[in-house]
């Protein structure tokens, strides 16, 4: 099995603030267009990268300026993989309410994840929920 090529690694510790996850989405974007991601996927990937620092920001540590999420992406030749931990209590990522069922499509709760799900390739959580990884493979 080949394994592709590495074009690009960042590894970040960000504070549990919405402008630095903003910021660090901004890199990510990037990295994605040096490498020749298309459009479509570079949008993508913002979206679930967006969707997943929030919900660790927010939902995971709180906005708790003592706690921080750490963040490991790597920008490969038709891939791109992240790992996102958070320092907060975790969660059950099944036992989030569907928001396409009739009665939850007024409450905002899942649609993150549902987003994450349905633009990535790859979603795993782990560690009871403190940490996802995601990848978005590219169709040749």
């Amino acid at each position: 099995m080949n394994t592709p090529a590495v074009v690009h690694s960042i590894q970040r510790r960000i504070p549990s603030d919405l402008n630095a996850a903003r910021a660090f989405q901004f890199e990510i974007e990037h990295a994605l267009q040096k490498a020749d991601f298309a459009e479509h996927d570079i949008f993508a990937i913002k979206l679930a990268l967006e969707e997943a620092l929030v919900n660790a920001i927010k939902h995971g540590n709180r906005l708790d300026p003592a706690k921080h999420v750490r963040v490991n992406c790597r920008v490969c030749s038709g891939r791109f993989e992240v790992h996102i931990a958070d320092e907060g209590a975790g969660f059950d990522p099944d036992a989030v309410p569907d928001p396409t069922a009739p009665e939850n499509l007024e409450r905002p709760c899942g649609r993150g994840l549902l987003l994450m799900r349905h633009y990535m390739t790859e979603v795993h959580f782990h560690d009871c929920g403190r940490s996802v990884r995601m990848a978005k493979v590219i169709d040749a």
